[in-house]
C-alpha cells in the first residue's frame, strides 16, 4: 500500500509551459523534487530545453542527449563523465589549471553566499586569464542566497559581479535566484536556473496521499509500539504507509527568522522533548498526533474516539516537503 504523489498532470504541465522560456535552465537534482530527475529530464525535453542543471555527477544521465551543467564545483579526486554534453564548475583557480584543457567550464564567482566560488578580486588573476585559453569557456555562474534581503538585494549583487566578470571576458551570465522577469537588467546573456519554481510553483497541482494499512481501537493507559508508551485517552491506532523511508517525519534545522516563527520553534522543540509530535497527516481536516515516532516505512498515529476512524484501504492526506521525500507511487492524474 503505496504513499503516493498525485499530479494534476494538466494543470502541472500548464504551469511549465507558462513559466519556461528559452533562457531557463531546468533543475533536475536529489529526489527530483518528489518526481525523479528521469521525469523532470523527459519534461525538460518536451518543454524545448536544450539544457538542464543537476546537483552532482552522480546525477548526470549515462548517455544526455542535452547539455547537463553540473552545480557542484568539479574537484580533481571526483570521478566525471567524460561525456562531450556536461559543462563543469570550476570555484578555485587551483583547480581551473588543473581541469583537463577543452573542457566545457562554467567559472562560479563568489557570491553572498559564501558557498562556493572565486572572488571577485580574484576575476583578473594570471592564473585565471591565462587558463580562460586552455578550456571551453561556457559563462559565468552565480549562485545567490534565498530570504534575508530578498530578491532585489540578489538583484544589485548581480549586477555588480556582473559587470566584474564581464569585464574580464564576454560571455553568458547563469544565476539562480534572481526574478526571470529582471534578467536583462543583469546583462545581455542570461540563464536563469531554475528548480522549485518551475516543478513546483503550481502546489494546487499536486497532491500527497497514505493508504491506512490497519486501525485498531484502544483504551486510555494501553502500551502501543515499539516503545510501547501509553495511549493518552480512548480512541484508535492508525497505521499508515509513509515512513522514514520515505522522509516521513524527518526535519532539516529551523531556519526561523522572526521572533514569531522562533517561538513556534521553541514550543514545538518543547512537545518533542515530552514525546509528543504532530504528524504530517490530515484526517477529517485536523493533524494528527504520531503515536510513537515513525517506523520505516510505516506511521503510527494517535485518533481520538470523537473521530470517526477511516477504514482500512481509504487515504489520507498528508503535508509534506517534496524535496525531501520518496514516493512510492508518482500518479500523473
Amino acid at each position: 500500500m503505496p504513499l503516493v504523489l498525485h499530479v494534476d498532470s494538466d494543470r502541472w504541465r500548464d504551469h511549465l509551459r507558462s513559466t519556461w522560456n528559452p533562457d531557463i535552465v531546468p533543475v533536475a537534482k536529489g529526489n527530483g523534487y518528489g518526481f525523479g530527475n528521469h521525469r523532470l529530464f523527459a519534461e525538460a525535453r518536451a518543454l524545448g530545453a536544450r539544457t538542464v542543471a543537476v546537483g552532482t555527477y552522480f546525477e548526470v544521465p549515462a548517455d544526455p542527449r542535452e547539455d547537463v551543467m553540473v552545480l557542484s564545483p568539479w574537484r580533481p579526486f571526483l570521478e566525471v563523465p567524460q561525456s562531450k554534453n556536461v559543462i563543469h564548475t570550476v570555484s578555485r583557480l587551483a583547480d581551473l589549471v588543473s581541469i583537463p584543457a577543452g573542457s566545457r567550464v562554467l567559472i562560479e564567482v563568489m557570491t553572498s553566499m559564501r558557498r562556493h566560488g572565486i572572488g571577485a578580486r580574484e576575476l583578473r588573476h594570471t592564473m585565471l586569464l591565462n587558463a580562460l585559453d586552455r578550456i571551453r569557456f561556457e559563462g559565468w555562474s552565480l549562485h545567490f542566497p534565498m530570504g534575508a534581503g530578498g530578491t532585489s538585494a540578489n538583484l544589485r549583487e548581480a549586477q555588480q559581479l556582473a559587470k566584474a566578470a564581464l569585464d574580464v571576458r564576454k560571455g553568458p551570465l547563469w544565476v539562480s535566484h534572481v526574478p526571470a522577469q529582471k534578467l536583462a537588467d543583469i546583462g545581455p546573456d542570461v540563464k536563469l536556473r531554475m528548480g522549485t519554481g518551475l516543478w513546483l510553483g503550481d502546489r494546487g497541482a499536486l497532491s500527497v496521499r497514505a493508504t491506512v494499512l490497519d486501525v485498531h481501537s484502544v483504551r486510555r493507559g494501553e502500551r502501543v509500539g515499539y516503545r510501547q508508551r501509553r495511549v493518552s485517552g480512548d480512541g484508535h491506532i492508525l497505521i499508515v504507509s509513509g515512513g522514514t523511508a520515505h522522509g516521513v517525519g524527518l526535519e532539516a534545522p529551523t531556519a526561523a527568522a522572526s521572533v514569531r516563527q522562533r517561538a513556534i520553534a521553541m514550543a514545538k522543540g518543547s512537545l518533542d522533548a515530552a514525546g509528543m509530535a504532530l504528524s504530517p497527516f490530515t484526517i477529517e481536516g485536523k493533524q494528527r498526533w504520531f503515536a510513537e515516532p515513525p517506523h520505516m516505512q510505516a506511521s503510527m498515529l494517535f485518533l481520538p474516539s470523537s473521530v470517526a476512524p477511516p477504514a482500512v484501504g481509504d487515504e489520507v492526506d498528508l503535508d509534506v516537503r517534496y524535496t525531501t521525500t520518496t514516493f512510492d507511487k508518482v500518479s500523473m492524474d
